[in-house]
Order: C-alpha cells, then sequence, then structure tokens
C-alpha cells in the first residue's frame, strides 16, 4: 500500500511538473520583460512560478503552447506606454489593448514582427503620433481597430497591402490629409470601414467605387466633392453615414443599393429631389437634413415615418412631414 502512495505521489509531482512547463520558456522569459516594461504593474499578476498558459489576459495554443493572445481590457490606473517586448511574441494571433486611457506613446515598431497577427485593437487610449507605415506588413490581419486615440498626420496608403482585412477603423483621431485611393483596393466582401471624427480632406477615391462595402462611416470630417461612387444598384452597403462634411452632388441621379437600411448625409451640400426609389427600401435611419434638396418627398415605403428633423433646412423640399407643397 505504501509503495502504491509513493508511486501515485511520484506520478502527481511529474504530472504538476508537466503542466508548470506547458508554457513555451522563450514566452515567458518574454512576458517578465513585458511585465517589467510595464513598471511591474499589480494588474498583471504573474507568478513566474506557475505556468503562464494560465496567466491573466493571456491565452496558449493549446498545441504548441505558444502564447497566442494579449488581451489587456479596461483598467483606469493602468499607465505605461506599449512595451517593446510585444514584439517577440511572435506567435500572438491576437493583440488587444482596450479602454487603457493611461497607455501613451506611439505604436512601437516592433509591432511590425507579430506577422501572425489577425486581431489588432488598440483603442480607446492615448497613444499618440502616425498610423505607422508598418502595419502594411500584417498581412494576416482581418480585423484593424484604432479608434478613439490621438494619433495623427495621415492614412498611410500601405494599409491596401492588408489583403484580408475586413473590418478598418481608424475613427476618432486627428487624422489629416486625403483618404489614400489605395484603400479601393481592399478585397473584403463584407467590409466594415470607419474614418469618421477625423480632419480628415478632399474627395472621395473613385477607387472606393470598387469595395464592397457592407457598412461605411465619414462623417463629422471636410471631405468635398462627389460621393456618388458610393452608391450604385449592385453595391452591398447597408449602412452608411457621410453627415457633416462639404460633399456636393445630385442625389436625383443616384441609385440605391437594394440591401441600403441606413443614410445620413445630414450638414452637406446635396442637391436635386428625393428620388422616388427611395420608396423601394426598407430604411430604418434617414436624415438629409441641412443640405440644398428641393422638390416633393416622394410619398411611399418608409419615408413618411421619418420626423421633420430628417429632412428639414433644405433649400425647397416639401411635402410630408414637412409643411406641404403649394
Amino acid at each position: 500500500m505504501t509503495t502504491t502512495m509513493l508511486r501515485l505521489s511520484l506520478l502527481l509531482m511529474l504530472l504538476t511538473t508537466v503542466i508548470s512547463e506547458l508554457c513555451h520558456p522563450h514566452d515567458k522569459k518574454v512576458l517578465l520583460q513585458i511585465k517589467k516594461e510595464l513598471n511591474n504593474s499589480d494588474i498583471l499578476r504573474w507568478d513566474p512560478n506557475t505556468d503562464c498558459c494560465n496567466w491573466v489576459a493571456l491565452t496558449c495554443d493549446p498545441k504548441t503552447h505558444r502564447i497566442n493572445s494579449f488581451n489587456l481590457f479596461a483598467q483606469e490606473k493602468f499607465s505605461a506606454q506599449i512595451p517593446p517586448s510585444l514584439g517577440l511574441l511572435t506567435y500572438l494571433e491576437s493583440l488587444d489593448l482596450h479602454k487603457l486611457p493611461k497607455l501613451t506613446g506611439p505604436i512601437h515598431p516592433t509591432i511590425a514582427k507579430l506577422t501572425h497577427l489577425t486581431f489588432l485593437r488598440i483603442d480607446w487610449t492615448n497613444i499618440s503620433g502616425p498610423i505607422p507605415s508598418f502595419l502594411g506588413r500584417l498581412t494576416n490581419l482581418t480585423y484593424l481597430n484604432l479608434s478613439f486615440n490621438n494619433l495623427t498626420g495621415s492614412i498611410p496608403g500601405s494599409l491596401s497591402q492588408l489583403s484580408n482585412l475586413g473590418a478598418l477603423f481608424l475613427d476618432r483621431n486627428h487624422l489629416t490629409g486625403s483618404i489614400p485611393s489605395s484603400l479601393g483596393s481592399l478585397k473584403s466582401n463584407d467590409l466594415y470601414l470607419k474614418l469618421s471624427h477625423n480632419n480628415l480632406s478632399g474627395s472621395i477615391p473613385l477607387s472606393f467605387g470598387n469595395l464592397n462595402l457592407t457598412f461605411l462611416e465619414l462623417y463629422r470630417n471636410n471631405l468635398t466633392g462627389d460621393a456618388s461612387v458610393l452608391f450604385g444598384p449592385n453595391k452591398t452597403v447597408q449602412s452608411m453615414d457621410l453627415s457633416r462634411n462639404q460633399l456636393s452632388f445630385d442625389l436625383s441621379k443616384v441609385e440605391f443599393p437594394a440591401n441600403l437600411t441606413s443614410l445620413d448625409l445630414n450638414h452637406n451640400k446635396v442637391y436635386g429631389e428625393l428620388p422616388q426609389r427611395l420608396t423601394a427600401l426598407d430604411l430604418q435611419n434617414l436624415n438629409v437634413s441641412y443640405n440644398r434638396l428641393c422638390g416633393q418627398i416622394p410619398v411611399g415605403g418608409r419615408l413618411q415615418h421619418f420626423d421633420v428633423y430628417s429632412y428639414f433646412h433644405n433649400k425647397c423640399l416639401c411635402g410630408s412631414p414637412l409643411p406641404s407643397c403649394t
């Protein structure tokens, strides 16, 4: 009985040792360096005597046991810059730094080494500086979110190299310059694109006519010119917000995608009439206020479901829910 118990004890010790060593030694060393670069933050309760695959904010690949995700969320007191050693976790597939208001500094160049990344989110932080062109090397990315930061400068055209990208969110920054026409070569069949709340200027690239957009936000910029390239009967876009720019085009000549359910054009210089074709759409949201539209609001569909605020402050638009045309 004693021999059996001894064997069981030895087996348990062996299993414990094996389990504790699942985390790759290189990754463990890098993680401890990251903790040091993060000012040994108490938030990261990483005990060097335990398996790093069980540490908070991390996951390991179940087969290789390499660290494949680093996810740090909603830490008000967390104060640091993006640690350079993150770039040494070369098996990362997901890097998520979300709602860290005291995360500052630029996007560190070592991020360019994370070529296995499919998901990169650094949002609701105080990182600053430009969007680095080296992000275009992360060609496995399907999701890139850098919104709600203090990023400045122009949008690098190299982002068009992200051929697998299905979501690009750069909204709520301080970006300037024009939208690169090269972004029109993004190949996703279900693209979500958010560039709103910046200081972008110039026209919407003609190449955007090639995009298979599902969701588009360009509002609160200084964009000018013709936006009709975004519309068309064969387009796939469902929601489009172009409000609060200086766009100018004839809405009466626009053909709308059949799946369009939300359209916001308020505070632009759009002219012409509201076309009858709008009545065929299952619109859940519509706002064309503060433009230069004229003529009667077509009767039918959902156009009379919207209140006066969706239509008012136009040149000579009339008809329900506005006053009748006389």
